[in-house]
């Protein structure tokens, strides 16, 4: 169900034509995002490591191998960035806030979300070098997805329908294996690294989770992307200052 929520890969679909999903399931595979999610960072890491061999420019690479990730997860978690963007951006109160959110079109709030999101990254990853980049997107990957359990669980969702909503509210045994595999797999990719990576993720989705709640009182699937697309930033950031510093 992970694999299925959050990538576009050639999956079985689940729903009636395999019948009926248990009461929770969805909650439940927040768990295994972490997993997913450090899976979807090497697929990046392997092509900025391509990109490398062709001897093609650092930042170029860099690119690259965000527009893999962006290919695997359809742009699943840019897009609620610039949802978000333009809804705590251009609205008024909570209510006008929601329904720019829902808008399928993106303003220059949104798209100067997206500039930058992709820019800060691309510009992280590119002052790396390969096997730490390979590291770092996996990382990357994993920690920026296992805090959205703790934010599922923390806030109640800001719309009575919509997908955040119909997902449920995980149960702490859910979080506990969403941060325990996500710092897992920090720690096997960065060593010593793995600790700021972890306080920076951390860092970015309580942010975010703070600015949804006093912007609209709550999370949506939309928020979700944009915590993921904050803390993300924030570990190729710290990787890319802890990396230049020793070097």
């Amino acid at each position: 169900m992970a694999l299925v929520f959050l990538t576009r890969l050639p999956l079985p679909p689940l729903g009636p034509l395999n019948g009926p999903l248990a009461e929770g399931a969805s909650a439940r595979a927040m768990g295994w995002f972490p997993l997913v999610g450090g899976l979807i960072g090497l697929a990046g890491g392997v092509v900025f490591g391509l990109a490398s061999l062709l001897h093609l420019p650092p930042l170029a690479g860099a690119l690259l191998a965000l527009a893999a990730t962006v290919r695997l997860t359809g742009g699943l978690h840019e897009d609620g960035a610039a949802d978000v963007a333009d809804g705590f951006g251009g609205g008024r109160d909570p209510a006008r806030k929601l329904e720019i959110m829902r808008d399928s079109r993106v303003g220059s709030y949104g798209v100067l979300a997206l500039v930058f999101s992709v820019g800060i990254r691309a510009a992280a990853l590119a002052a790396l070098p390969v096997p730490a980049a390979v590291a770092a997107l996996a990382a990357a990957g994993a920690l920026s997805r296992c805090g959205l359990a703790a934010m599922a669980r923390a806030l109640s969702p800001a719309r009575r329908d919509g997908l955040a909503a119909a997902q449920g509210r995980p149960a702490m045994t859910t979080v506990l294996l969403a941060l325990v595999s996500g710092t897992a797999v920090a720690a096997i990719t960065l060593g010593g690294l793995a600790l700021p990576s972890v306080a920076a993720s951390t860092l970015a989705v309580i942010a975010v989770g703070a600015l949804a709640r006093r912007q609209i009182g709550g999370h949506t699937g939309d928020v979700f992307g944009a915590a993921q697309q904050a803390a993300e930033a924030a570990v190729l950031l710290t990787l890319s200052a802890f990396i230049g510093a020793a070097a």
